[in-house]
């Protein structure tokens, strides 16, 4: 049942056509001008960015250079403690080395670069901006709703993210620069990766774990819309699994344990999104039935 208090509010809200069309060109220049500041903020800072960025390539060449120093013994188990970050990588690791072949190479991954760190910044300001020009025209129940998808949303992100920074891509790193060819007589074949090419696998590692990370975000919000229930996922979570390391293998470089990296936490997602979905249930079965005992007790007694 609907409470009368949320019909006059939403009433109370309602505007011409022209006004809501003003108002949304409002809401999209302060995006704008959010996705500008944020772009020349990381522009500005973009060297310092990239080298941020290059911490996991450190890493990965760390734990080559400890796997194969001499008088040391490092077991896999130590560097895996190592690749985590639950144990300091070893000192000693030559410099890093990327080339660019263009002359404009660089400045065009510094742009990327900012682009890419420009709506990461500015997406606060473009969530609060969404959630202004809709809330009018929900419910109270609905914007109560709506709120910790803001919330969860980013917060996801930023795991995925970190999953990527800290495990996925030192060990990607490290496993190629295990493939180079070095100490064989006249044959040397090393790794020189380009900048663009290096940035290009950081951005797309980051998106993809990100977005992979908002399942339960997107199950719950389709659990809210009644196009799913909880039993429904339950009775799909094997043909789910296979759908969730087949997306995994596609997404992460070509190597089971970065497939195995993505797969366990996004099944660990789903079985919470099944938790969720059911939470969702349970509370709309409660509502509905005071909803219910409410309009018996209203009715006139016979």
């Amino acid at each position: 049942m609907i409470d009368p208090s949320d019909e006059s509010e939403i009433e109370a809200s309602r505007a011409p056509l022209l006004e809501h069309l003003i108002e949304l060109r409002q809401r999209l220049i302060a995006c704008a001008l959010a996705l500008v500041a944020g772009f020349i903020l990381c522009f500005a800072f973009s060297s310092r960015i990239y080298i941020l960025l290059l911490h996991p390539f450190e890493t990965g060449a760390a734990l080559l250079a400890a796997q194969h120093a001499k008088g040391v013994h490092h077991g896999p188990f130590d560097l895996l403690l190592a690749l985590t970050g639950l144990r300091p990588t070893p000192p000693g690791v030559a410099p890093l080395h990327l080339v660019f072949t263009a002359p404009l190479e660089f400045f065009f991954t510094k742009v990327k670069l900012a682009v890419f760190g420009g709506i990461v910044v500015a997406f606060p300001v473009i969530a609060f901006q969404l959630y202004r020009f809709v809330a009018p025209g929900l419910y109270r129940r609905e914007r109560a709703a709506f709120l910790p998808f803001l919330i969860a949303s980013p917060i996801l992100f930023a795991m995925g993210a970190a999953l990527v920074y800290f495990v996925m891509l030192p060990f990607v790193l490290w496993f190629s620069l295990n493939q180079q060819i070095v100490g064989a007589g006249q044959v040397s074949v090393e790794l020189l990766p380009k900048v663009s090419d290096y940035l290009d696998l950081v951005t797309t590692l980051l998106l993809a774990f990100g977005l992979c990370f908002q399942l339960p975000v997107v199950l719950s919000i389709l659990g809210m819309a009644g196009l799913i229930s909880a039993d429904l996922l339950r009775r799909g979570r094997r043909y789910a699994i296979v759908g969730i390391f087949a997306v995994a293998a596609v997404v992460t470089p070509p190597d089971p344990i970065s497939m195995i990296s993505l797969g366990l936490p996004i099944t660990l997602l789903f079985e919470v999104s099944i938790w969720c979905v059911a939470l969702i249930e349970w509370r709309r079965g409660k509502t509905d039935r005071a909803d219910a005992e409410e309009g018996d007790a209203q009715l006139p007694a016979a």
